[in-house]
């Protein structure tokens, strides 16, 4: 068994409202796994299940041997990380990480020393005097995170924990929890919305809609062969090129132009019997080129180390990521090219991953 355990855990509110349908999820001692997904896909009710803040309507979850279904937070040897830091106003940022001990009625001095850890670890030493008002929310951050350190729990737990913050105190963030795991080797659950905190920080990502999890794998795994176009389109900045596509003799066709694919990806349209399908392009496997698919450029949005050129074509608007400066203007011939075998295949009827 792993260190977390989640069988067809389901939940229903009042008025038959499914919330989750059937959550299977198993992670090992010491990973980090992303529950990630759109707002409303079910994400914060799981990781509140987890918390034991809410009950599952059916199914169950274990912390390692055990079996908490039903058990209430404080049996769980658990420390969560909130979305609006839950500091105590009135409290400095040493007696904020000591809180949770003193509750337990850990002796002063082992609290201390405690504290101190913990500061060293997140480099709070200088704050240890200052009430939360006075911090920055990055440091307020810090010490949440401090005060779920001090307590030295079996799983974290992280509900939307940098979505308050500013985008350069996120990626700044992003790395403190990334190296406090590396440190700790806490097994950590972690909820966001954000695809790119996901793809980052998780050993295991579980990408949710309508409580149901698409896909549950690697951020490897899950970017390179997304299991639908749900998770295709949700993971990957800018956003999979769909393009629809009849299947044709030899090749699926739009627009009366043929779609390049490999011999493996044909048996496989043709094993599956798929009519009609979505062909998907990552922008980082289209180019410019001198033949191709023609068109015409529409918008050129340079982002320094790369450029997102959105092209106009009989296929629809494509964009590519071009590294560099693209030396274009917006409304220039080009032509798109790409190598097949980069290429996702999906049925255009159940939207599931053909090759």
């Amino acid at each position: 068994m792993g260190a977390l355990s989640i069988r067809q855990v389901e939940k229903t509110y009042a008025g038959n409202v499914r919330i989750l349908k059937g959550i299977n999820i198993e992670i090992e001692a010491g990973e980090f796994l992303i529950l990630v997904g759109p707002s409303g896909c079910g994400k914060s009710t799981l990781l509140g299940m987890i918390a034991g803040l809410d009950t599952p309507t059916a199914g169950s979850i274990h912390i390692g041997e055990r079996d908490v279904t039903h058990l209430p937070s404080k049996d769980r040897d658990i420390a969560m990380v909130f979305q609006s830091y839950a500091l105590y106003p009135n409290m400095n940022v040493a007696q904020n990480i000591a809180f949770g001990l003193e509750i337990r009625k850990v002796p002063k001095a082992e609290r201390d020393a405690t504290v101190q850890r913990v500061a060293q670890m997140l480099q709070l030493g200088h704050l240890l005097d200052r009430k939360p008002a006075q911090l920055s929310g990055g440091q307020r951050q810090r010490v949440a995170m401090g005060r779920a350190l001090a307590r030295n729990p079996r799983l974290f737990l992280f509900d939307e924990p940098l979505s308050n913050l500013d985008a350069k105190l996120r990626v700044e963030m992003r790395a403190e929890i990334k190296l406090l795991h590396q440190r700790t080797r806490t097994t950590t659950v972690y909820v966001t919305h954000d695809q790119v905190e996901a793809m980052t920080l998780g050993d295991r990502i579980a990408v949710m809609k309508d409580g149901v999890v698409q896909q549950f794998g690697t951020p490897e795994d899950i970017y390179a062969r997304p299991a639908n176009r749900f998770v295709a389109e949700f993971i990957g900045s800018p956003v999979m090129n769909i393009v629809s596509a009849a299947q044709g003799a030899n090749a699926p066709t739009a627009a009366g132009l043929p779609l390049p694919t490999t011999d493996g990806q044909q048996a496989a349209l043709r094993a599956n019997g798929c009519a009609s399908i979505l062909y998907g392009l990552r922008p980082e496997h289209l180019s410019l080129a001198d033949s191709g698919v023609p068109g015409r450029l529409a918008i050129v949005e340079p982002t320094g180390p790369d450029t997102y050129a959105t092209v106009e074509t009989a296929l629809g608007m494509l964009t590519a990521r071009v590294p560099g400066t693209l030396h274009a203007q917006a409304g220039e011939s080009v032509h798109l090219r790409w190598q097949p075998q980069h290429a996702h295949l999906f049925d255009a009827r159940t939207e599931a991953r053909v090759a």
